[in-house]
This record gives structure tokens, C-alpha cells and sequence, in this order.
């Protein structure tokens, strides 16, 4: 089964488990739910603080790929869907109709 397949279906569950389209914020916030981690903790696993968190979680605040693939990493999570989402969002935010999707360089 290739990447794309294990992630698309991965997203469509998440999605459904959400109950809204997936998104860098809401990503982060289902694993801090699922991990039953405050955010003050959660925020300290990954380096930031509490109201950074607070605002990623509310799509206050915009995560960068490069902080994205940081975040996966810290997580111990595949850097690939956490990038892709991190881009989906800025192109979404800025009402940009295009979808994302990433192939790793050779």
C-alpha cells in the first residue's frame, strides 16, 4: 500500500473523528485530546508555550512546514502529514483553491 493510500485514508478518519475537514489545528488538538495531556504539558513537549499552543489549537496562529515537521518529529509522528497540512492551511487561509500534495525528493 503506498503513502498516499495509508494517508488518505488516515485523514478520512481522522476527519470523521473530528467531525470537521482536517487541518494542522485541529490535528494537533485530537493528539493532545487523545494523549489526555493538558495543554501546559503538551505545549512543553513541544518547546512552546501554552497560549502558543492555545492559539495553533483555535486556528489563531499559523504553524510553518519547517515547525510542522518539528512538531511530527517531537511527537514521534511521519513529518509528511503534518507538512502537508501546515501548507493546506496557509493556501486555505488565504483562500487559494488549491489541494496539497507532497512526494519526497530524491
Amino acid at each position: 500500500m503506498s503513502i498516499e493510500k495509508i494517508n488518505a485514508d488516515t485523514q478520512s478518519f481522522l476527519e470523521n473523528l473530528v467531525q470537521e475537514k482536517l487541518s494542522i489545528s485541529n490535528l494537533i488538538k485530537t493528539l493532545r485530546e487523545a494523549e489526555e495531556m493538558l495543554q501546559v504539558d503538551f505545549a512543553k513537549k513541544l518547546n512552546i508555550t501554552r497560549q502558543r499552543l492555545c492559539d495553533i489549537e483555535h486556528g489563531r496562529s499559523r504553524i510553518s512546514p519547517r515547525m510542522a515537521a518539528e512538531f511530527a518529529k517531537k511527537l514521534g509522528y511521519s513529518e509528511y502529514q503534518f507538512v502537508r497540512l501546515a501548507l493546506q492551511d496557509i493556501l486555505e487561509r488565504d483562500h487559494l483553491s488549491y489541494k496539497i500534495e507532497l512526494k519526497e525528493a530524491a
